[in-house]
């Protein structure tokens, strides 16, 4: 069964429902990592949701999905995007991307860009999917872009 989902500007309400979803949705690839905390699990989302443009997936009241963009002179980026292990798997992760696009395309932008770790080869197989290619990379980070 799908489940539903809306997506809206992020309010300071939503900062401990945001920390919570991202720290869900990123502590499966602790182990993975050698036991290494990722950096979306350690932001202070309310000056997240304070400082960048930043939006939430809600399911029944409750944060299932997060968004962050930073919008730079000539690049639309993508700093965090997550969903909550309980809505991966349901098209969730595909809107928030899509959402991320149309946001980028009315403001004006040609194209995207985000970085997601080396090991994280889900989150590179579902990128590559959607048309993202890679640009570089170092030895923790993968840089993808995406002409829009």
């Amino acid at each position: 069964m799908k489940q539903a989902w809306q997506i809206r500007q992020a309010e300071q309400r939503d900062a401990v429902g945001l920390q919570t979803c991202m720290e869900l949705a990123y502590s499966p690839y602790q182990e993975r990592m050698g036991g290494l905390r990722l950096p979306p699990m350690d932001v202070d989302y309310a000056a997240e949701i304070a400082n960048f443009p930043t939006w939430v997936a809600l399911s029944e009241g409750k944060v299932v999905g997060g968004l962050i963009m930073v919008f730079e002179p000539e690049i639309a980026s993508i700093a965090n995007i997550a969903v909550h292990p309980e809505f991966q798997g349901n098209g969730l992760g595909g809107g928030l991307m899509k959402f991320a696009e149309n946001e980028a395309i009315e403001r004006g932008y040609s194209r995207m860009g985000l970085a997601t770790h080396v090991l994280l080869t889900e989150n590179l197989s579902l990128y590559t999917h959607l048309e993202w290619q890679e640009i570089d990379r170092d030895e923790t980070r993968v840089y993808m872009e995406k002409p829009i």
